[in-house]
Protein backbone atom coordinates (compact mmCIF):
# COMPACT_ATOMS: atom_id res chain seq x y z
CA UNK A 1 0.00 0.00 0.00
CA UNK A 2 2.18 2.62 0.79
CA UNK A 3 4.81 1.54 -1.26
CA UNK A 4 2.46 2.21 -4.46
CA UNK A 5 1.44 5.33 -2.62
CA UNK A 6 4.96 7.24 -2.33
CA UNK A 7 5.93 5.81 -5.83
CA UNK A 8 2.83 8.01 -7.31
CA UNK A 9 4.13 11.02 -4.91
CA UNK A 10 7.50 10.91 -6.11
CA UNK A 11 5.91 10.77 -9.86
CA UNK A 12 3.99 13.62 -9.21
CA UNK A 13 7.87 15.76 -8.81
CA UNK A 14 11.04 15.44 -8.02
CA UNK A 15 11.58 14.48 -4.07
CA UNK A 16 14.71 13.96 -1.71
CA UNK A 17 15.97 10.70 -0.39
CA UNK A 18 15.61 13.11 2.46
CA UNK A 19 11.48 14.05 2.22
CA UNK A 20 10.76 10.86 0.75
CA UNK A 21 12.37 9.03 3.67
CA UNK A 22 10.01 11.60 6.04
CA UNK A 23 7.15 10.90 4.17
CA UNK A 24 7.46 7.34 4.39
CA UNK A 25 8.07 7.30 8.51
CA UNK A 26 5.47 9.46 8.53
CA UNK A 27 2.91 6.15 6.95
CA UNK A 28 4.12 4.63 10.49
CA UNK A 29 6.77 2.50 8.75
CA UNK A 30 9.69 1.24 10.52
CA UNK A 31 13.52 1.88 9.16
CA UNK A 32 14.09 -1.24 7.45
CA UNK A 33 10.83 -1.23 5.37
CA UNK A 34 11.83 2.51 4.50
CA UNK A 35 15.08 1.91 3.20
CA UNK A 36 14.00 -1.49 1.26
CA UNK A 37 11.23 1.26 -0.40
CA UNK A 38 14.02 4.00 -1.15
CA UNK A 39 16.18 1.52 -2.14
CA UNK A 40 13.34 0.14 -4.97
CA UNK A 41 12.54 3.36 -5.46
CA UNK A 42 16.06 4.35 -6.71
CA UNK A 43 16.25 1.10 -8.67
CA UNK A 44 13.07 2.43 -10.53
CA UNK A 45 14.29 5.82 -11.16
CA UNK A 46 11.63 7.01 -9.27
CA UNK A 47 14.05 9.18 -6.83
CA UNK A 48 17.41 10.20 -8.48
CA UNK A 49 18.78 12.57 -6.01
CA UNK A 50 21.14 14.49 -9.20
CA UNK A 51 17.95 15.13 -10.73
CA UNK A 52 16.15 16.71 -7.85
CA UNK A 53 18.99 18.97 -7.55
CA UNK A 54 19.13 20.55 -11.00
CA UNK A 55 15.05 20.13 -10.87
CA UNK A 56 15.27 22.50 -7.43
CA UNK A 57 17.96 24.85 -8.55
CA UNK A 58 16.38 25.61 -12.07
CA UNK A 59 12.54 26.02 -10.67
CA UNK A 60 14.05 27.89 -7.52
CA UNK A 61 16.16 30.60 -9.85
CA UNK A 62 13.68 31.01 -12.70
CA UNK A 63 10.61 31.09 -10.91
CA UNK A 64 11.04 32.46 -7.46
CA UNK A 65 14.25 34.49 -8.72
CA UNK A 66 16.26 32.87 -5.23
CA UNK A 67 20.00 34.09 -5.04
CA UNK A 68 22.66 30.75 -5.16
CA UNK A 69 23.15 31.07 -1.53
CA UNK A 70 19.26 30.63 -0.79
CA UNK A 71 19.30 27.63 -3.04
CA UNK A 72 22.23 26.57 -1.75
CA UNK A 73 20.28 26.53 1.81
CA UNK A 74 17.28 24.96 0.45
CA UNK A 75 20.12 21.90 -0.99
CA UNK A 76 21.36 21.70 2.46
CA UNK A 77 17.74 21.45 4.10
CA UNK A 78 16.94 18.62 1.77
CA UNK A 79 20.17 16.75 2.75
CA UNK A 80 21.81 16.54 -0.61
CA UNK A 81 25.36 16.13 -0.76
CA UNK A 82 28.22 19.14 -1.44
CA UNK A 83 28.96 17.52 -4.62
CA UNK A 84 25.79 17.68 -6.58
CA UNK A 85 25.09 21.25 -4.83
CA UNK A 86 27.82 22.82 -6.52
CA UNK A 87 27.42 20.66 -9.82
CA UNK A 88 23.31 21.49 -9.79
CA UNK A 89 24.98 25.49 -8.79
CA UNK A 90 27.37 25.58 -11.75
CA UNK A 91 24.20 25.37 -14.33
CA UNK A 92 22.60 28.75 -13.32
CA UNK A 93 24.66 31.42 -15.77
CA UNK A 94 26.44 33.60 -14.75
CA UNK A 95 24.80 36.41 -17.54
CA UNK A 96 21.59 35.31 -16.48
CA UNK A 97 22.15 35.71 -12.77
CA UNK A 98 23.18 38.93 -12.95
CA UNK A 99 19.81 39.72 -15.46
CA UNK A 100 17.62 38.96 -12.84
CA UNK A 101 19.56 40.55 -10.39
CA UNK A 102 19.11 43.96 -12.14
CA UNK A 103 15.77 42.91 -12.49
CA UNK A 104 14.98 42.29 -9.10
CA UNK A 105 16.73 45.58 -8.36
CA UNK A 106 14.72 47.59 -10.74
CA UNK A 107 11.53 46.14 -9.35
CA UNK A 108 12.07 47.05 -5.74
CA UNK A 109 13.60 50.19 -6.61
CA UNK A 110 10.09 51.43 -8.16
CA UNK A 111 8.66 50.28 -4.82
CA UNK A 112 10.87 51.95 -2.52
CA UNK A 113 9.58 55.57 -1.26
CA UNK A 114 12.93 56.75 0.83
CA UNK A 115 14.34 59.95 -1.39
CA UNK A 116 17.83 59.85 0.23
CA UNK A 117 19.98 57.65 -2.28
CA UNK A 118 22.03 56.16 0.43
CA UNK A 119 19.10 54.66 2.74
CA UNK A 120 17.72 53.16 -0.78
CA UNK A 121 21.23 51.54 -1.60
CA UNK A 122 21.16 50.30 1.10
CA UNK A 123 17.66 48.67 1.87
CA UNK A 124 18.29 47.24 -1.84
CA UNK A 125 21.28 45.83 -0.71
CA UNK A 126 19.38 44.10 1.72
CA UNK A 127 16.65 42.82 -0.19
CA UNK A 128 19.36 41.11 -2.19
CA UNK A 129 21.05 39.44 0.25
CA UNK A 130 17.88 38.04 1.76
CA UNK A 131 16.63 36.76 -1.78
CA UNK A 132 19.91 34.78 -1.51
CA UNK A 133 22.49 36.67 -3.87
CA UNK A 134 26.43 37.16 -3.00
CA UNK A 135 26.68 40.15 -1.20
CA UNK A 136 29.95 41.59 -3.22
CA UNK A 137 27.56 40.62 -6.28
CA UNK A 138 24.84 42.71 -5.40
CA UNK A 139 26.99 45.86 -4.02
CA UNK A 140 29.03 45.45 -7.66
CA UNK A 141 25.55 45.62 -9.30
CA UNK A 142 24.34 48.28 -7.37
CA UNK A 143 27.46 50.91 -7.72
CA UNK A 144 27.42 49.67 -11.75
CA UNK A 145 23.89 51.14 -11.58
CA UNK A 146 24.82 54.07 -9.21
CA UNK A 147 27.84 55.05 -11.66
CA UNK A 148 25.16 55.40 -14.29
CA UNK A 149 23.09 57.50 -12.00
CA UNK A 150 19.58 55.24 -12.15
CA UNK A 151 19.88 54.49 -8.57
Amino acid sequence: MAHHKIKQWCAYQERSQHETRQKLYDYGLFLEDVEDIIATLIAENFLNEERFALALTSGKFRIKRWGRIKIKLELKKHKVSDYLIQKALTTINDRDYEMVILKIIEKKQSLLKSGDAQKKYFELLSYLRSRGFETDLAIEQLNHLKSENNL
